[in-house]
């Protein structure tokens, strides 16, 4: 049996982790059903385990550590492309006027 690349880190949580590159069309197991990934996913990055709508709060380790500013279907993945922390400054490569 070949090991998931996403690990469910608190059963609260509403994303998973991946533990190990997963390719785009790579089908990622949800909760016992095959969700087919629409990009490639790198180590560390998080995928939906439920459908996400902007304002959702996002849980890791059973905890909230952000909110969505976009909506997100099950295996979307989830990142500072349509996420936001609650608690620091995110950094990005967008341009922000200044300068």
């Amino acid at each position: 049996m070949t090991m998931s690349p996403f690990i469910l880190l608190h059963p609260d949580d509403n994303v998973l982790v991946c533990r190990a590159r997963a390719e785009a069309g790579q089908s990622a197991i949800i909760d016992g059903e095959a969700v087919p990934l629409p990009v490639t996913i790198e180590v560390g990055h998080k995928i939906a385990r439920t459908a996400l709508k902007p304002g959702d709060k996002i849980v890791k380790y059973g905890a909230p550590i952000g909110s969505m500013i976009a909506a997100a279907a099950r295996g979307d993945h989830i990142h500072m492309h349509n996420m936001k922390s609650d608690y620091i400054k995110s950094h990005t490569r967008e341009a922000t006027g200044h300068g």
